[in-house]
This record gives structure tokens, sequence and C-alpha cells, in this order.
């Protein structure tokens, strides 16, 4: 029998169709068994995940709540009810490690301010993978989101990044909707130096992982592989 201590439960999601044994440790398993409760970002695949973890599970019996986009933020309290009452809640991002780039901090947020307990479990981050991957300074390290659109604003970013990469030491991190991979890559050409390097990192334990770590004036000669809709994190340092 399942005695899992009540607690907020932070469960990492693969980031792609990697089979489960190989990014995420059995223990996830028997906590996940434990939980009738889960705070989700997108219902219809966090119950695919959940029957990836355990076909047998019965997911009819499991109660969800969003979290996505478009949930209504002033609900998130209320969806720690159940911890509350002394039963372990869940919470599923749509890929990777919860509350890391994802809404699923603003709900360990409030767990932290009413001294709930909160439990991470070990499993793959993409930021982390791509800074261990990269070469470069993996002590000081910074994730900016998503970069303006603008591309003129977009351009002065990366100058500050890049300027901040080089007096700091510190690797920049940013990503981009897959789709405008290709886009970023030629913005990150023509608005930074030579000779700082960039790391693209995409499809990270997956498939079709692509790790790669050059100058840009190397990437200029050697260009972007077509990456299609491949999730990919790039890295710059100077």
């Amino acid at each position: 029998m399942n005695t899992l201590s009540p607690a907020l439960y932070l469960i990492p999601v693969t980031l792609g169709n990697t089979p489960i044994d190989q990014v995420l440790p059995a223990h996830n398993r028997e906590v996940i068994l434990g939980i009738r409760h889960f705070i989700v970002e997108e219902i219809r695949t966090a119950r695919r995940f959940l029957k990836a973890v355990e076909r047998s599970i019965d997911i009819d019996s499991l109660t969800f709540y969003e979290m996505g986009k478009h949930a209504d933020t002033a609900r998130f309290s209320s969806f720690l009810a159940p911890l509350r009452k002394g039963e372990s809640v869940g919470v599923i991002s749509e890929a990777g490690c919860p509350a890391v780039a994802d809404p699923g901090a603003d709900i360990v947020a409030i767990a932290q301010s009413e001294g709930l307990r909160v439990v991470p479990l070990v499993g793959p981050s993409s930021l982390l993978l791509a800074v261990m991957a990269s070469g470069f300074n993996g002590q000081s390290f910074t994730f900016h989101g998503y970069l303006p659109i603008d591309s003129s604003l977009r351009a002065k970013r990366l100058k500050q990044l890049e300027a901040r990469a080089r007096e700091e030491h510190q690797t920049q991190l940013f990503i981009e909707t897959p789709y405008r991979n290709a886009r970023l890559f030629a913005d990150i050409l023509a608005a930074c130096s030579p000779k700082t390097r960039l790391c693209v990192a995409a499809g990270l334990t997956t498939e079709q992982e692509y790790i790669r770590t050059q100058s840009l004036k190397v990437w200029r000669d050697s260009g972007l592989p077509d990456l299609g809709k491949i999730p990919a994190i790039f890295l710059i340092y100077a």
C-alpha cells in the first residue's frame, strides 16, 4: 500500500517521445501512483503522460486542475485545497521540470507562503542539460525566455546579452517558438561578434537531439541545420 507523505510533488515530464525509464527514476512512478489530484498545464497531455508512466492507472478516478495560459490565476490557491486537508497534490508541466519557465512556479509560491511541504522530483530540464552540454560557464548562467519579436528590439537585446556574457563571464540562455528558430539564428549572427560562441541544443534526450557549440564565425560558414519544429535552447558566451 502506498504511504505517500502529503506534499506538493513537482513531477517532471519527458522532453519528447523518450522512453519513460530512460529519463525518469522508478521512484517517480511510485509517487504518481499515490496521488489523486494533479495541477496540470493541459489535461489531455497530462492524462497521456500518466498512462505512459503506468498503463493500468485509473485516469477517471483522478482530479485535474488546469494552470495553462488561459487559466484563471485567481483560482490557483483553491487547487491546493486537497493538500490543506492532508492529501498529496502533483504538479505536471507540458515538458521537463515544473515551475522552471512554467506557470507551476505560481502554484509553488502559494504553497511556500502557507508553509506547505514542497517536494521536487528528479527529471530532465532542457535548460540544465543545455548548459551541461555547451561547454560554457556552468557556475553563472541566466535564462531569459523569449526575446523581443521586433527585429530592432531583438538586436538591441542580443547585444546586451552578449555584453553581459563578456563582462560577467555569464552564460546567456534563451528560446524561440520552434518554427522561428532559423530567424533567431540569423538575428544572432547579425547582432553579435564573430568571436562570440553560440550553442544550439535542440531535441534534448530525444532521437532528434542536436547539440553543437561553435564561434559565430564558424556558424556563418556551416549554417544552422533544419530543425523543423524541434524545440531548441540557444546559449551565447563571449
